[in-house]
Order: structure tokens, then C-alpha cells, then sequence
């Protein structure tokens, strides 16, 4: 089946255009402790996932987030809360891909329907060569003020000797 040429230069940009989003890491569910039983319906759970970070080879963060049970959790449709715990860590010898800026986004998830969506941002503390990983979850509405932060002091991996400045890759 062929396109009318609208059609076919919509889909074509629509392609450029996702091909220019910086890449996001994909995180992978490490496991689930129930915390809520529930009789019929799924348990409440805390959630652990990894990601690692799309842009700084070396780098995972592991994150711990609620997941709603019950019949709204079990349909997809529960709007989670913001609570959300961060841990990040130097794995491996640490290579830059790309030049970043300071706040861009490495992973980003949504916790409702509509409304709400989970970030992880990366920053560089210039002074210390210390990367910053921040995680929040906004509301399009209001907001939330909760987060949590997490640092990874660049040191040198094995015998490569040499260590990256993140102010070089980081502005």
C-alpha cells in the first residue's frame, strides 16, 4: 500500500524528528517485594529497576518505586505516588559518548495516565569531577517536591590510568 505524499513527508519527518531526541536509557526490572496484600486484586509492591546512563559508559542507577495494586494498578490506570529513592554508581571505566548539558534527562517514565511522569537528570559538579543524578517526579499541575540525589565521584577503572574531567563533556 503506498502513502499519498502528505502522508509520506509527515511520516518521514515525524522518523527525522525521533531520530534527533537524545536516547534515553532503558531500564530493566531487577524485582518486586509485595508490601500491600490484597485479597483479589494484585498487592501493592515496591519495585527495584537499573539503567544505565545513555550518555556516560560506566554509570547504572538502581531506583526503588511504588507500584500500585488493587483494580486501578491492576488495569494500568492508578496514578502512583512520588516517593521515589535513587543509588548511582561508577561499574566501569568511565567514557563520555557525547557532550551533554547540565539537567538533561537519562531516564524518563510515566507514574499516570495522564498527569505524572518520573525523571532521572544527569549534572556535573565541576569543582569535586563528580557526576549528579537527581530523580523527581512531576505533576503537570502542581508539582512535587519529592526527590532524591545521588553522586558518582569519576575515578580511575583498572589500568586505564586516566580519568575523564566531566566539565569537558557536561556544560
Amino acid at each position: 500500500m503506498r502513502l499519498p505524499f502528505a502522508a509520506s513527508a509527515l511520516v518521514a519527518a515525524a522518523l527525522s524528528f525521533a531520530s534527533a531526541l537524545p536516547a534515553l536509557a532503558q531500564e530493566d526490572l531487577i524485582f518486586r517485594k509485595s508490601t500491600v496484600w490484597k485479597m483479589l486484586t494484585p498487592n501493592d509492591k515496591l519495585a527495584v529497576y537499573g539503567v544505565d546512563d545513555p550518555i556516560v559508559e560506566g554509570v547504572a542507577c538502581h531506583y526503588t518505586v511504588p507500584e500500585k495494586g488493587g483494580v486501578s494498578g491492576m488495569f494500568g490506570v492508578a496514578e502512583e505516588v512520588s516517593e521515589v529513592s535513587l543509588a548511582c554508581r561508577q561499574v566501569g571505566p568511565i567514557k563520555f559518548k557525547e557532550k551533554a548539558e547540565q539537567g538533561d534527562v537519562v531516564f524518563r517514565e510515566r507514574r499516570s495516565l495522564i498527569w505524572k511522569k518520573m525523571q532521572i537528570v544527569r549534572g556535573c559538579d565541576a569543582k569535586r569531577n563528580v557526576l549528579v543524578y537527581l530523580v523527581y517526579t512531576d505533576k503537570l499541575i502542581d508539582g512535587s517536591p519529592q526527590n532524591s540525589t545521588s553522586t558518582v565521584p569519576i575515578m580511575p577503572w583498572g589500568a586505564t590510568g586516566e580519568t575523564p574531567k566531566c566539565a569537558e563533556w557536561i556544560r
